[in-house]
């Protein structure tokens, strides 16, 4: 998937980028199904751009394969006019749109998916920063929830949160980990069928993103938050797990010359096979009966996916 991802890169590495035109590449190469919109925050602007690919037995076309959602989690693709050029934080957006172009390549030559997948991220190329032990964070014109609104879509059986997560010390490795699956506050064991998955596409000993609590709380309660991978996990009842482009040192979001287009064609990869697996029903992300087991032992956590409340 190199090419496509140096194909994404390059389109989305340009100061007047915009989702409308991001949507017309796409058209461009037979994706029919994209919306786009631009929302407005106290700094400045940002386009949301979903696409929608039916699979041959999806629901979108009353089968019954589940829909798996790839969500390009960041705060911008370009901190103009602080830093010229794309930084580190795009890698989330590059690697899902190069799914979709990868996605529409194989329907155009009869590999179509089982199950449906939505696509979506958002395109802003001058967002601001924002102060973050160690590193800076990409801020953006938009706040989490408004993001979650566009971003998670009630149709997704399943998601991968696909974000850069460079600006920390807790993970020293080049290339992308991911995370145990979180569910409804739980945060749960890492799922076997995905271990494999990146142990087939990588050729390497699977990497697993260590989480804290905090991690999976909504941004805005003060509390620290390695970044905002996890954050739709507050904004659906879908299994959620992260799949982090990491480093071996800390690197800030808002920094450029950052991207490793190798590392993101492994991340776009992986969530490929991902799709594939899922819809024919190859892969799950957490056991459910265990999941039931958990609720009835110990009950909900869904206060977890709240602000929270200040105890006296």
């Amino acid at each position: 998937m190199l090419k496509q991802v140096m194909e994404i890169y390059d389109l989305l590495d340009r100061a007047t980028i915009t989702g409308a035109e991001v949507a017309d590449y796409l058209r461009e190469h037979g994706l029919t199904q994209i919306q786009v919109e631009t929302v407005r925050g106290e700094q400045g602007s940002t386009d949301f751009v979903k696409v929608l690919l039916p699979g041959s037995n999806g629901r979108m076309q009353g089968g019954s394969a589940p829909t798996l959602g790839l969500v390009g989690r960041l705060g911008g693709i370009g901190a103009r006019p602080e830093r010229i050029g794309l930084v580190s934080d795009a890698d989330g957006a590059i690697t899902v749109l190069a799914c979709a172009l990868k996605l529409a390549l194989m329907a155009r030559h009869g590999d179509i998916l089982p199950g449906d997948a939505i696509i979506a991220t958002h395109v802003c190329p001058h967002a601001p920063t924002q102060p973050h032990d160690p590193v800076p964070f990409m801020g953006s014109p938009v706040d989490i929830a408004v993001m979650n609104r566009y971003e998670v879509d009630p149709r997704m059986d399943a998601v991968l949160s696909v974000d850069t997560t460079k600006g920390n010390r807790i993970i020293n490795h080049r290339g992308f980990a991911i995370s145990p699956t979180v569910k409804e506050g739980y945060i749960l064991r890492p799922s076997d069928d995905l271990l494999t998955i990146m142990e087939r596409v990588t050729g390497r000993l699977p990497v697993v993103l260590a989480l804290s609590v905090a991690d999976i709380t909504p941004y805005g309660n003060g509390l620290h938050h390695i970044n905002s991978i996890m954050q739709p996990t507050v904004a659906t009842k879908a299994p959620v797990v992260g799949v982090a482009i990491t480093v071996e040192v800390p690197v800030p979001g808002c920094g450029t010359g950052a991207s490793h287009e190798i590392d993101i064609e492994l991340a776009a990869r992986f969530c490929l096979e991902v799709a594939k697996e899922l819809g024919a029903g190859g892969c799950t992300f957490y056991d459910p009966n265990e999941f039931a087991r958990l609720v009835s032992l110990y009950g909900p956590m869904t206060h977890l996916q709240t602000i929270g409340r200040e105890r006296g």
